[in-house]
């Protein structure tokens, strides 16, 4: 079958044949007949076969037919949803060169980025308009845009645009429209769970369900492969893969953020030139890196499922899961960026005990059993580590300090030498360095003032609690009310003349802790 057959404009027909295409790819096939008719669709089809020109070419037609002159502040005709800003400047790229011998008008707007020449745009008017779902409520807000004459709406990633996360989001969206029979309305994605069908089903006004392939297929050139081995060992086995093989492009993805940046550190430590591409990071930096990562100057992209939607990177040789999703289905979209448009591909999974039940959730969602190759040297102990703490930001209290340990002692008029001790030892999941200043001691006269001697230069550096029972400081460096908790493990007192833990104005139970950092901050 050739795209001729199909029954698009010959204005698009060589748009098309500019990008070097003259078959139809099936969901193309199947798809784009459906939505010239005019009938709502809700389609699903392996990732990189062409999910994009199926609903953009019929869409560029269909307004074609009835195209209005161009004025000032006309409305939007066509709405196209994504879920992140890399998967709408993508489609954007796609309608404008398409449409480059077309009478249409199309841009694009997402967050991160300004919005005063989005502003300018959207009040020049255009046909076709490609956003995510804040910014376009942002617009909507500030009467930038008017979207009550879209005459065809597309949810490009339809699972995940329609999660959870992004419901709220889309329900505001669509009270700015037509009533759904009053519009064509196109859902297109790689994976469609049960329940999101039932939620698009009352979106869309009796849709045409069209499948090319087995619901949350992977494509069938792309070689899957585990490699079980233990967490901590994981980075030093995709260095070695990377440098062994030669890789000179590589995509591979962390769960979090911070995972994702401190990879990318270790790898550039080890001589690969690395990108962190997420969610926080801005949008200058993040096309940045990505544009990197295609010209080849950037090796390794590290990157969150962020990127794993829609992004179309040619010929991508190689895919890691440094991490699994917890998701089953992101792991159909991010193994889905290698083995594009019928080319192969390679995915590789480090797999370490703790994450047998993602691998078992994976498996059952393909309904198959993935060959596992322990790589010589990296056998797993089948030991879980313990997880990892979550960095969840700063405690409400002030700076995420207790009352009841390190004790703060003071003995004003207790002897001579009275001594004041103050403790500011930090707890923490990982040593401390050596030279922390960790606890001061004033020795001197009975209102403190003396010499200041500055501990903490412990051998292993970790600071030491100090609990306090009845003023006595439970620190190991002494049974006194005037030891210095926070020096070092050593057992040995910091303080100045001991004194009766009881005597005096000593106060204690008044200390001020730190709360442990997360490992991850």
């Amino acid at each position: 079958m050739s795209l001729e057959t199909l029954g698009l404009s010959a204005e698009l027909l060589l748009a098309v044949r500019e990008q070097g295409y003259t078959e139809p790819t099936p969901i193309q096939a199947k798809a784009i007949p459906i939505v010239l008719a005019g009938e709502d669709v809700m389609a699903a089809a392996q990732t990189g076969t062409g999910k994009t020109a199926a609903f953009t070419l019929p869409l560029l037609h269909r307004l074609t037919q009835n195209a209005e002159p161009a004025r000032s502040g006309r409305p939007v005709r066509a709405l196209i949803l994504t879920p992140t800003r890399e998967l709408a400047a993508q489609v954007a790229e796609n309608v404008a060169s398409y449409a480059k011998h077309l009478p249409l008008t199309s841009t694009v707007v997402f967050g991160g980025v300004n919005i005063n020449p989005q502003t300018s745009q959207l009040r020049r008017g255009v046909d076709i308009l490609i956003a995510t779902p804040g910014r376009l409520l942002d617009h909507a807000g500030q009467r930038n845009v008017d979207l009550s004459k879209v005459e065809i709406l597309v949810l490009d990633e339809a699972d995940r645009m329609l999660d959870m996360g992004f419901i709220h989001d889309i329900r505001k969206v669509m009270a700015l429209l037509p009533e759904k029979s009053k519009r064509q309305n196109l859902l297109f994605s790689a994976t469609f769970s049960g329940d999101i069908k039932r939620l698009a089903n009352g979106l869309l006004n009796s849709p045409k369900m069209v499948e090319v392939a087995t619901q949350n297929a992977t494509a069938d050139k792309i070689k899957q492969t585990i490699h079980p081995v233990d967490k901590i060992r994981k980075r030093e086995l995709l260095s070695l893969l990377i440098r062994t093989n030669n890789w000179e492009q590589v995509l591979v993805f962390t769960r979090t953020k911070h995972g994702a940046n401190r990879l990318a550190q270790q790898l550039e430590q080890d001589g690969l030139n690395t990108a962190a591409i997420h969610g926080n990071k801005s949008q200058g930096a993040r096309t940045k890196a990505l544009a990197g990562f295609k010209s080849g100057t950037v090796k390794v992209l590290i990157a969150t499922d962020i990127a794993a939607r829609g992004l179309d990177i040619d010929q991508l040789p190689h895919v890691v899961n440094y991490e699994l999703p917890n998701v089953p289905e992101d792991y159909v979209h991010r193994i889905g960026r290698t083995g594009r448009a019928g080319r192969e591909g390679e995915a590789l999974s480090l797999v370490s005990p703790d994450e047998e039940k993602l691998l078992r959730d994976i498996e059952r969602l393909l309904n198959t059993k993935l060959p596992r190759i322990v790589p010589e040297g990296f056998k797993a102990s089948g030991i879980a580590p313990p997880p990892e703490p979550e960095h969840r930001g700063r405690p409400n209290n002030s700076r995420g300090r207790t009352s009841n340990s390190n004790s703060r002692t003071s003995s004003s008029s207790t002897s001579n030498n009275g001594a004041r001790s103050s403790s500011s030892a930090r707890s923490s999941t990982g040593p401390r360095s050596s030279g922390s200043n960790a606890g001061r001691t004033a020795n001197g006269n009975g209102n403190g003032n003396g010499n200041i001697n500055r501990s903490g230069n412990s051998a292993s550096g970790n600071s030491v609690s100090g609990n306090t029972a009845s003023g006595n400081s439970a620190s190991g460096n002494s049974a006194s009310g005037n030891s210095v908790s926070g020096n070092s493990a050593s057992g040995n007192s910091v303080s100045g003349n001991r004194a009766p833990a009881n005597s005096g104005n000593q106060r204690s139970g008044q200390s001020r802790q730190r709360s442990p950092r997360s490992a991850n901050v």
